[in-house]
């Protein structure tokens, strides 16, 4: 069993999230989820205006929650980014900071509370609300897509940072509906690709499956106060980012599922948490789809801002 992130005062929400919120890690009443699932018809989320088409696939390096408030080369791109994709009927993210441990959860809540999992940040930060929609008929039909393992519908959760500092950028009028998957912290990388590979359907139904965290992160070994960059300030940051652009390039799917075996992983991924986002996005990709590189970069010396988009 893999041990929880380690907390970190300027970001406390690396530590295991219960599956549910934060009572406790039990999989959330079988009775609360129906009376989740009870009240859908009486939700009304018109497709009126909604994407038929088959919506892309996205990962984005989100790194420290600041880049909400800040204006810099990421955020810019990102605002840019959101310009360029054609409009979904909701977006599906995979954030590495709603965490589980045997159990897959998904967001059912009309409309998703902004989390503010962090701490040690300016007050500003934590002014922001990011208030999209939820979107539950689709989130219903999530659980119904992942064949690999159970989903339980819940009201718990919410838009954490990994989602919403991101989407103020992508999509800032926050019109668009959101709805959240945990990752089930207990399964190995080539489970959540193939979690990833189940949610593909939904991309015909227009939906945006977005993975959130980042390819090399370790907080424990970053330097703060570096300038954004091009290049990572550590060897070992550059040479994991490195490994997997060129698998990326090539499609290697199975060099990045295994992970572990690329050059400078064992510190560029001391805790998977932020790389498993990746692999559903990976996943929900289609094996011929190749990969566009939308931003690469580190900030804090050794954060992997990479994003990229498939389709």
């Amino acid at each position: 069993m893999k041990k929880p992130p380690p907390a970190d005062s300027a970001d406390s929400s690396h530590t295991i999230r219960p599956a549910f919120g934060r009572r406790g890690f039990l999989m959330g009443s079988a009775l609360g989820a129906t009376a989740t699932l009870a009240s859908l018809c009486s939700l009304s989320h018109a497709a009126a205006g909604a994407s038929s088409q088959r919506m892309p696939v996205i990962f984005i390096g989100h790194g420290s929650p600041m880049n909400a408030l800040a204006d810099n080369a990421f955020t810019r791109r990102l605002s840019t980014w959101g310009r360029e994709l054609p409009r979904p009927s909701a977006i599906l993210s995979v954030s590495a900071h709603w965490l589980s441990r045997g159990a897959t959860g998904v967001g059912m809540q009309e409309r998703p509370k902004t989390i503010h999992d962090f701490g040690g940040f300016p007050q500003a930060l934590f002014d922001i609300e990011y208030p999209a929609p939820g979107h539950p008929a689709l989130a219903r039909e999530t659980v119904g897509a992942v064949k690999q393992a159970s989903v339980v519908g819940t009201q718990q959760w919410g838009l954490d940072h990994g989602t919403w500092t991101v989407l103020k950028h992508l999509y800032p009028k926050a019109d668009i509906p959101v709805f959240q998957l945990s990752i089930d912290y207990d399964k190995p990388a080539a489970f959540h690709y193939a979690v990833g590979r189940d949610l593909a359907a939904l991309r015909d139904k227009g939906v945006l499956v977005m993975g959130s965290g980042n390819v090399v992160h370790n907080l424990r070994a970053t330097d703060r106060g570096t300038a954004d960059g091009l290049t990572a300030s550590r060897p070992w940051a550059q040479s994991f980012d490195d490994a997997v652009k060129a698998a990326l390039a090539a499609r290697d799917d199975r060099a990045l599922v295994g992970y572990e075996k690329l050059e400078g992983a064992a510190t560029a991924v001391a805790m998977p948490d932020h790389y498993f986002p990746f692999l559903y996005a990976l996943g929900a990709a289609g094996t011929g789809e190749r990969a566009k590189t939308v931003y690469e970069g580190f900030q804090s010396g050794t954060l992997s801002m990479r994003c990229v988009q498939f389709g």
